[in-house]
């Protein structure tokens, strides 16, 4: 295990991978039994991950993704979607915690409530910011974890929503939110890292003037 400096200075989009290279469900779900650790508005979880390592399969999300080559070298192509309806579950999730005594009834019932009201009142455009929002604070951790475990990874928008909802037969309470292509790089012609701003390009303390 590395540093987490090292960690975030070595993790990278790897835009090419060494298609020998397999990863199996039981290493992705040791990663995603981290992941879960993530934070989430409301602790609602909103992300849902669909890894595709079946070759058949990765190939149709190869076709929805503009054909880049990356998702066919690639050891998992991963969906991250979030749930458009993820404030459904706010009373599921907060039940453990009034059965232990940690929140009692009022408490619970207000939370139940007014997350609810939020999410309703909010309306569509709401719920489809906090499912993006969340999944991407999620998407983010994994790929340190994988970074930390040895594998390279690269998050995608380019892909075509719709068709990549036809190959996974995503339900329509998930918007997806990016694909996360993983395997280990080949870096024979790995290109040197993009320029980085200074940190006054990019932090404004106390607004702007």
């Amino acid at each position: 295990m590395t540093s987490f400096t090292d960690l975030v200075k070595a993790r990278r989009s790897a835009n090419k991978f060494d298609p020998s290279v397999t990863i199996s469900p039981q290493e992705l779900d040791d990663m995603f039994n981290l992941v879960k650790f993530a934070p989430s508005a409301f602790n609602l979880q909103h992300a849902h991950y669909v890894p595709v390592i079946d070759q058949t399969k990765k190939e149709q999300v190869h076709e929805a993704a503009f054909k880049q080559y990356k998702v066919l070298t690639s050891s998992a192509v991963i969906a991250v979607l979030g749930d458009l309806e993820a404030y459904h579950n706010v009373g599921p999730i907060n039940e453990g915690l009034l059965s232990l005594g940690v929140i009692d009834k009022r408490e619970f019932e207000e939370t139940v409530s007014s997350v609810t009201d939020m999410y309703e009142s909010r309306g569509d455009t709401f719920k489809r910011d906090e499912a993006i929002r969340n999944a991407s604070l999620s998407a983010m951790l994994f790929m340190l974890i994988a970074k930390d475990r040895g594998w390279d990874t690269c998050p995608m928008i380019g892909f075509d929503p719709e068709a990549l909802r036809k190959v996974l037969n995503i339900p329509d309470r998930y918007v997806p939110a990016m694909l996360i292509t993983i395997g280990k790089e080949d870096t024979g012609r790995q290109r040197p890292r993009g320029y980085r701003k200074p940190v006054a390009e990019f932090v404004t303390y106390d607004g702007f003037n």
